[in-house]
């Protein structure tokens, strides 16, 4: 396929045919898309914004990057990155993705696109309890991994009636002794097992609700008014009422998922859909930056072998003849191009 073949442009400025097109904007889409457009191959990513990276004040856990950098900054990086290679940076919503042949077609809200492999990177999004809650990333945070080290012997709460809420809870005692498991009015949905823990952990079970927020001149929570008049001091907390995946392309698709939503995938990211993938936290795992970067590194390479042109088999080479001088190399010529700009064989 030529380079005019791969990618071309009509009046209405619709683009028509990458070899990937990733949708989703995050960590694991936009790494995939950094390794396919690394490894020769014509690129798109569809990014609808936001997304829980986005939502990140400070950047934890990712190793070499300050934690001083926020999530749109991250992001905003890894965007310039992959253009530098030649990948393309869409900002639309990917409204229908079908099965055409051997590739699929794409609909956006500012056109379409026909890709040969699309890689899924649309993630979930966290259930927000009620308000009056606390702001996001001030005080109300929802990983626990990436943000338990905040409140290491600070007083903590965790919102939430399920057992995912009762386990944080606990766990959260392995960095603090002020440990509150806020009911807000809910019965317990914990199982019996569950409830014998919480009995022989210091863990404090408010069942009232939260009726007020108090911050300081920072922004960040300094305390939570509840129904029958009390007030407690906390300097952060969890929420843990579930997650909705952002899983209805994998769906229409008809992509296998598992029982809690996410979309079943191998090693290398493949779906049940040949052609098709998934990466990040739409996929079961560690829902971490830094697990999110790998997938997308795995699926960009895994992608990469189903699609690049060299070697021949012995198949193709006896049909077709040997490869020439003329035909290599396969990198389109607009990636050839962006790769000269990264050359350091002149030593510049």
């Amino acid at each position: 396929m030529s380079d005019s073949e791969r990618k071309t442009r009509d009046a209405t400025g619709t683009d028509h045919r990458y070899e990937v097109v990733v949708v989703g904007g995050g960590p694991a889409g936009l790494t995939t898309a950094l390794y396919a457009a690394r490894l020769g191959h014509e690129t798109a990513v569809f990014d609808r914004g936001g997304g829980r990276a986005a939502m990140m004040q400070d950047t934890h856990n990712v190793i070499g990057t300050p934690e001083s950098v926020s999530g749109n900054e991250f992001l905003s990086t890894a965007v310039e990155q992959i253009e530098s290679y030649g990948a393309d940076y869409r900002r639309e919503f990917v409204t229908n993705v079908e099965r055409t042949g051997e590739s699929f077609t794409l609909e956006t809200t500012d056109g379409s696109a026909v890709a040969d492999r699309v890689v899924l990177a649309t993630g979930f999004s966290d259930e927000r309890p009620d308000p009056p809650l606390p702001r996001t990333g001030r005080g109300l945070h929802y990983c626990l991994h990436c943000d338990a080290y905040m409140f290491v012997d600070e007083p903590v709460y965790v919102m939430g009636h399920g057992e995912s809420a009762a386990h944080v809870a606990m766990i959260m005692l392995n960095f603090t002794d002020e440990v509150d498991l806020l009911l807000r009015g809910d019965e317990p949905t914990w199982s019996d097992e569950t409830a014998r823990l919480l009995e022989g952990h210091p863990v404090d079970v408010v069942d009232e609700d939260v009726t007020g927020v108090r911050n300081g001149d920072d922004g960040w929570l300094e305390a939570l008014e509840f129904a029958d008049g009390t007030i407690r001091e906390y300097t952060g907390g969890f929420a843990m009422y579930g997650s909705e995946y952002n899983n209805g392309l994998a769906v229409s698709l008809g992509a296998e998922l598992t029982d809690d939503g996410t979309v079943a995938v191998d090693d290398h990211g493949r779906t049940s859909v040949d052609g098709l993938y998934a990466v990040g936290d739409l996929t079961p795992g560690h829902n971490q930056v830094s697990v999110a970067m790998g997938q997308g590194a795995k699926a960009g390479i895994a992608i990469h072998k189903e699609l690049r042109t060299f070697p021949k088999s012995l198949a193709e080479l006896e049909a077709e003849g040997a490869v020439t001088a003329s035909d290599v190399p396969a990198i389109p010529d607009g990636l050839r191009s962006q790769a000269a700009d990264h050359s350091t064989a002149d030593g510049d």
